[in-house]
Order: C-alpha cells, then sequence, then structure tokens
C-alpha cells in the first residue's frame, strides 16, 4: 500500500472558461502540452454517509496513472493523505488494509457503492527552468451519478496539485485563475455528487445555549476519527492529536455533564478512558525514547559510561513494538465501533435538558475555580513536606487541562480574552507536565539502572541523568509560580463572569 500527502486545490468555470496561459507564476516556465485521461471512479460509502461526513473518500477507480483503491483523509482545501492499493479485475470490496484505516469513520459499518464519477481529464505540468515539475494542472470535465438517490450532475472542474512547488506557486496560480473567471470550489467531487443526502444526512442544528458544547465535542470526535489512519500506522503527531481529542471529550462529558443522560455519558466517558489508555503506551514510550536519547546524546563522552544509548534504544524499540501491536487490535475492535456509535448518539441526539449560556458559562468559572483549589493544595503540600508533591501537582495539571478544555469551549464566542486565558493555562499546564515528565523519566532511569546493573553493566550514567532530571524539576518551581499568577490576573479572567 503506496501513502502521498496530496496538496490541491479546486476550482469551477463555466462553459466559456479557458485555462489562462500560468508560466511567471510561482518560478513557472513553461506549461507541458496536454494529456488526456478517461477516469471511472465508484465511491463507497455507509448507509448515513459516515465516510463522506468524517472527511473520508473511498473510491476505486479505473484509468490513470494510479488505478486502484483509493482512500483520502482530510477536507478539501488543506494536505490530504491518501493510501493507495491496487485492484484487482474482479476486486469489488476493498482490501482489509484500507478497511482498518477507514473502521472509525465507517463507525465499524459496511460500505457499499454510494456514486459514480466519470471524469474526461486534460492534464497539464508546469514546469520550471530545469525542467521540474512544480505541479500539476487538471481541466475536468465531470459526470456524477448519485447511485442510490439518483441524482446526476455535470460540471466543469479545475484541479492544480503541487508536486515539488509550494504554497506561493498554488497562491500565484489561483491568482491568475480568478483572474480568468474560475472559483474556488470548497469540496471534492464525491461531497458535490453526494450533496443532497449529505444535506439529508446533517443532524438538526443543536438549541443556541447547548451549541457551543455540542459543537466542541463533535470537532473532537471528528478529530480522533480523522487521526485513526495515523495512529494506526504509529505515527507520532496523529497518535498525539488522538489521545488529546480522546482528554478533550472525557473533560467536556465530565464539566458539562449535565446535558446528557448521565449513565450513558458516564459509559462513553469510560470507554473513552479504555481508548486513551491503549494509546498512551504508544505515545509514552515515543517520547520517552526521545527524550532519553537526547538526554544521553547530550552528555560529554566521558560521562556515557558502557552502551547506555544502546540499552535504550532496544528497551523502547521492544516496548513500542509491543504497544503499536495492543493498540491496532483495540482499534480493529468492535468494542471502538461501538463507542463510536454511542459517541454520535450523545452528540447528534437531543440532550436530556435545555441549557443556556448562563449554565455554560458557570460550569467553565467552576473547572477554572476547581483547577486553582488543586494548584494551592499541591504547592501547599509540597512547601509542607520540604520537597515537591509529585502526586499532588500531577493531579493539579489534569485540572489545568480540564478548565483549558472548558474555555475552549467558549472561545468561539468570548474570542481574544477567552484566548488569551487558553494560552495561559496551556503554560501553567505545560510547566506542570515538565515537572511530570522529569518525575515518571527519573523513574524510568531507576528501572532502567537495575537492568543495566543485573547484567554486570556500569550504571554510572543512569545517575548522572537522574541527578539532572531532579535538578530540572527543582529549577521549574519557581517559574510555576510566576506562570500560576499570570493566568490568574484579573484583566486575563474578567469576561468569565459574562455570558454572551
Amino acid at each position: 500500500m503506496a501513502m502521498v500527502v496530496e496538496r490541491e486545490r479546486k476550482y469551477s468555470g463555466d462553459e466559456a472558461f479557458r485555462l489562462p496561459d500560468l508560466t511567471g507564476c510561482g518560478g513557472v516556465t513553461a506549461m507541458s502540452d496536454a494529456t488526456a485521461l478517461d477516469l471511472d471512479a465508484v465511491y463507497l460509502d455507509t448507509t448515513d454517509l459516515r465516510l463522506a461526513r468524517s472527511g473520508f473518500a473511498l473510491r476505486r477507480r479505473t484509468g490513470g496513472h494510479d488505478a486502484g483503491w483509493h482512500l483520502k483523509v482530510g477536507a478539501t482545501g488543506g494536505p490530504r493523505t491518501e493510501y493507495q492499493f491496487p485492484a484487482g479485475p474482479d476486486d469489488g470490496d476493498p482490501p482489509p488494509e484500507l478497511v482498518a484505516l477507514f473502521r472509525a469513520a465507517s463507525r465499524g459499518r459496511p460500505v457499499a457503492p454510494a456514486a459514480r464519477i466519470v471524469t474526461r481529464r486534460r492534464e497539464r505540468r508546469l514546469l520550471d527552468p530545469a525542467g521540474r515539475t512544480l505541479a500539476e494542472v487538471a481541466e475536468d470535465r465531470v459526470e456524477a451519478h448519485d447511485l442510490v438517490g439518483g441524482e446526476r450532475q455535470a460540471w466543469h472542474e479545475i484541479e492544480v496539485e503541487l508536486v515539488d512547488g509550494d504554497e506561493a506557486l498554488l497562491d500565484a496560480v489561483e491568482a491568475r485563475l480568478r483572474e480568468a473567471g474560475a472559483r474556488p470550489v470548497p469540496v471534492s467531487k464525491s461531497h458535490r455528487a453526494l450533496a443532497s443526502r449529505l444535506a439529508a444526512a446533517r443532524p438538526a442544528p443543536a438549541d443556541p445555549g447547548a451549541a457551543p458544547v455540542l459543537d466542541y465535542a463533535a470537532a473532537q470526535r471528528d478529530a480522533l476519527i480523522g487521526n485513526h489512519p495515523g495512529a494506526r500506522s504509529g505515527d507520532e503527531d496523529a497518535v498525539h492529536d488522538m489521545r488529546v481529542a480522546v482528554r478533550r471529550l472525557r473533560s467536556t462529558l465530565r464539566t458539562f455533564r449535565g446535558l446528557w443522560d448521565r449513565r450513558e455519558s458516564e459509559l462513553v466517558r469510560g470507554e473513552l478512558r479504555w481508548l486513551g489508555g491503549q494509546l498512551g503506551p504508544v505515545r509514552d514510550t515515543q517520547v520517552m525514547a526521545t527524550r532519553l536519547a537526547d538526554a544521553v546524546h547530550a552528555e560529554p563522552d566521558e560521562l556515557v559510561l558502557g552502551p547506555v544509548a544502546a540499552r535504550i534504544a532496544e528497551r523502547f524499540a521492544a516496548d513500542l513494538a509491543t504497544a503499536l501491536d495492543e493498540l491496532r487490535t483495540a482499534l480493529d475492535s468492535g468494542r471502538y465501533a461501538e463507542l463510536l456509535r454511542r459517541l454520535d448518539a450523545l452528540l447528534e441526539g437531543p440532550p436530556a435538558r435545555a441549557v443556556d449560556a448562563r449554565w455554560v458559562a458557570r460550569r467553565v468559572r467552576r473547572a477554572v475555580r476547581r483547577a486553582d483549589e488543586r494548584l494551592d493544595r499541591a504547592l501547599a503540600a509540597g512547601h509542607r513536606a520540604g520537597g515537591t508533591a509529585d502526586i499532588a501537582l500531577h493531579e493539579a495539571r489534569k485540572a489545568a487541562k480540564a478548565a483549558r478544555y472548558a474555555v475552549e469551549v467558549r472561545e468561539p464566542a468570548a474570542g481574544k480574552p477567552a484566548a488569551r486565558l487558553v494560552a495561559r493555562l496551556k503554560a501553567l499546564q505545560d510547566l506542570l507536565g515538565a515537572h511530570q515528565d522529569s518525575t515518571v523519566t527519573r523513574e524510568v532511569l531507576r528501572r532502567q539502572a537495575l537492568r543495566a546493573y543485573a547484567a554486570g553493566e556500569n550504571t554510572f550514567t543512569y545517575g548522572v541523568l537522574h541527578a539532572r532530571q531532579a535538578a530540572a524539576a527543582d529549577r521549574e518551581l519557581p517559574g510555576l509560580l510566576r506562570v500560576r499568577d499570570r493566568a490568574r490576573r484579573r484583566k486575563v479572567r474578567r469576561w468569565l463572569t459574562r455570558t454572551g
């Protein structure tokens, strides 16, 4: 299976539109002659179009240089990841490798043909002075057929896809196309073909009072699903983003829990905790492996005694392989699909109660107040003990995250004042996180030293690294007080009492 990152923009033009000369745009010095292609693609989806609604497009295409199965992930207009898999002549079902990647988007349900799109394409390459292809420009005559609803459409579309060019080239080409009468198209061909059914499948608008909470939670659900393919392959950014989406969802269901049936929302929170528990070992192993490798590399050669770097690499490579296997098993499970279906029902069904802006604002204030109290208790406990209270500071960090996520719910309406508080809470969370990372790293180093000692190896370097981690944690505490005070300034929090 091949994977490519697609960066393209789409435009529509009427029957009179003619592709202008694009030389001079972003380093383009020549345009190749046009190549004619006939493309025939059948798009598959669930009966309720969950793939399309989640930003996924699954198709089996004939014609062109990349015929076969394609799975696209991401919204039109930005970078999209495309997974490509060859198809046999009688291959009517998507291969299992692709099914595993869209399982979250389909909620584990079967897919079937949803639309057919036939494209007559004239493709040109935009070249630089060295003959490199900077981008490809395609003029498409499109005929689309909704295979379920029966609707037929036809249109003229222009696609510009980067090859070795950059965003500046896309901007320059767009300006030239607009001058010639083209207009940006915000949706893909498949979305356009299925537009009527997609509109009918869209959930009813939420009550205005609950809308900020539901919109925020739905965005986190979509982030979770969008990062599923990358997380399954172990991509570090995707695992991180998926884990953050899970945390935000769990926090939102707790902070605003009166909005949903308590029993169902707590069940979903519990299942999200399970999912987070599958993502955590992968992400923690990735982070710790990099952290320790960098720490060893930063030490002078004379302080690195024994095969420290090699032992750390071996240990974390084995741990990561195990954690990834367990994560894939979880993501392929019926339990995961059922979690997503329950989450959909919570976010798209009617709330358990009607709420207004005051209700939301009160719960945001409560989350911020709880974070303040947790941090004050943690600092007081550390002072009385004559040292840092690691567990209490970790709990304070979790409360700071919950407060930040709650404030993010109101950020679209409150604007810059809320964004400022989000930034201050993130700074506080990051400092507390650095302290927690130091605590965890010291324990990992202690265990690694025990393994090295049992193997008859020198443990000196592990002790040096342990001491440096402890010293770093101590240095961060004064900064923590300053960041706390900045987050509590009156001008930063004044807006919290408003309900608008």
